[in-house]
C-alpha cells in the first residue's frame, strides 16, 4: 500500500513538471510571436509587394505601422518570369485600410538591415484584404542619400584633377631647359624693377619729408577754402532766395504777357508788327524820305536860296528823270 502510494505521488510530481516544462514552452512561444508582430489567438492576412531590389531584408522582419509591428516578412523571391523580387508577408486581420496604401522598404538602421513600414491610406477605395498586393515603395537610405551627394563632389574632383594633370604637364614642357633659362632672365629682370622701385620709394618718402611743411600748409589752406565755403553755403541758405525766384517769376510771367499782347496785335508794337497796312505805309513813308534825303543832297539850291527880289521856284524833278 505505500508502494502505491509512493508510485502515484511520483507520477504526480511527474505530471506536474511535465505541465510546468509545457507551460514554459507555450509562454515562450506566445511571447516570440508577440515580440515578431504576430498572435497565435489571431488569425493573419498574407500580402505581397514587389521590389527591384531588397538587399539587406531578412525573412521574419517585422512590418509595421507607424512604428508598431503589426505583421513580418514571410517570404522573398523572385517574381515568375521576372527580375524583380516578390516579397510576402502577414499583417494582423485587426487592422484595416486603404488597398491604396504603400509596403514602404526602408534601412531599419545604420548597419544596412532593411524593414517593411506599411503606409496607410484612408479613402474610398476598397479595404485590402487577404491576398491583395500592395504599391511597393523604397525610401532612400542614409547610405544613398551620402552617394547622392557625394556624386557630384566626386565629378567635381575628377574635373579639377584632370585640369591639375593638365596644368602639370603644362607646367613641365614649360620648365624645360630653354624654359628654364628664360625663367631667370625674367627672374633677374625682376630683381632689378624690384630695386628700382624701392630706389623710387625712398626718394619720394624724401621730398615728402622735405616738402611736409609746405604740405602741412597746403592742407591748412584747403581746410580754410573748406570752412568759406561752408559759410558761403550757410550765407546763400539764410538769403531771402525765395523772394528773389518769386519776383523771378513775377518779371517771367510779366514778359509771357507782353510777348502775348505782340503776337495778338494788341498795343503800339503789336500793331506794328501784326499789322500789314500800317507796315506797308510806314515802307512807303521811309523810301519817299530817303528819295527826299537823296534829291536835298544832290540840289540843296532847290530848298535853300536867299534872293533879295524873289526867285521863282523851280518844280520838283524826279532825280530818275534827270
Amino acid at each position: 500500500m505505500n508502494q502505491s502510494k509512493r508510485y502515484a505521488l511520483k507520477l504526480s510530481n511527474e505530471i506536474k513538471a511535465a505541465l510546468i516544462i509545457f507551460g514554459g514552452i507555450f509562454l515562450f512561444l506566445i511571447g516570440f510571436n508577440f515580440l515578431n508582430g504576430t498572435s497565435l489567438f489571431k488569425s493573419e492576412n498574407t500580402h505581397f509587394a514587389v521590389y527591384e531590389n531588397v538587399e539587406g531584408l531578412q525573412i521574419g522582419t517585422k512590418v509595421t505601422i507607424n512604428g508598431l509591428a503589426v505583421g513580418k516578412v514571410a517570404g522573398i523571391d523572385f517574381l515568375p518570369n521576372s527580375a524583380k523580387i516578390l516579397v510576402s508577408f502577414t499583417l494582423r486581420n485587426d487592422v484595416s485600410f486603404s488597398k491604396n496604401s504603400a509596403a514602404e522598404l526602408y534601412e531599419a538602421g545604420l548597419i544596412g538591415g532593411k524593414s517593411i513600414a506599411i503606409i496607410p491610406v484612408y479613402d474610398n477605395a476598397a479595404k485590402l484584404k487577404d491576398g491583395d498586393t500592395l504599391r511597393a515603395t523604397i525610401k532612400p537610405g542614409l547610405t544613398d542619400v551620402v552617394n547622392q551627394q557625394i556624386a557630384p563632389l566626386q565629378q567635381k574632383l575628377e574635373s579639377v584633377l584632370a585640369n591639375a594633370d593638365s596644368l602639370f604637364i603644362g607646367v613641365n614642357e614649360v620648365l624645360n631647359k630653354d624654359g628654364r633659362n628664360n625663367l631667370s632672365v625674367t627672374l633677374v629682370e625682376l630683381s632689378g624693377t624690384v630695386k628700382n622701385i624701392n630706389a623710387v620709394a625712398t626718394s619720394l618718402d624724401n621730398l615728402l619729408t622735405k616738402q611736409k611743411a609746405n604740405l602741412n600748409t597746403t592742407l591748412d589752406n584747403v581746410a580754410a577754402i573748406s570752412k568759406n565755403v561752408n559759410q558761403l553755403s550757410d550765407s546763400l541758405a539764410q538769403s531771402n532766395i525765395k523772394q528773389s525766384i518769386r519776383s523771378f517769376e513775377t518779371t517771367l510771367g510779366r514778359l509771357n504777357t507782353l510777348l502775348s499782347d505782340l503776337e495778338q496785335g494788341n498795343g503800339s508794337m503789336g500793331k506794328l508788327l501784326k499789322d500789314e497796312k500800317l507796315y506797308n505805309n510806314i515802307e512807303a513813308s521811309t523810301k519817299e524820305i530817303e528819295l527826299l534825303i537823296k534829291d536835298l543832297k544832290a540840289h540843296p539850291k532847290r530848298y535853300v536860296h536867299f534872293s533879295l527880289f524873289g526867285k521863282k521856284e523851280e518844280p520838283y524833278q524826279d532825280q530818275k528823270n534827270e
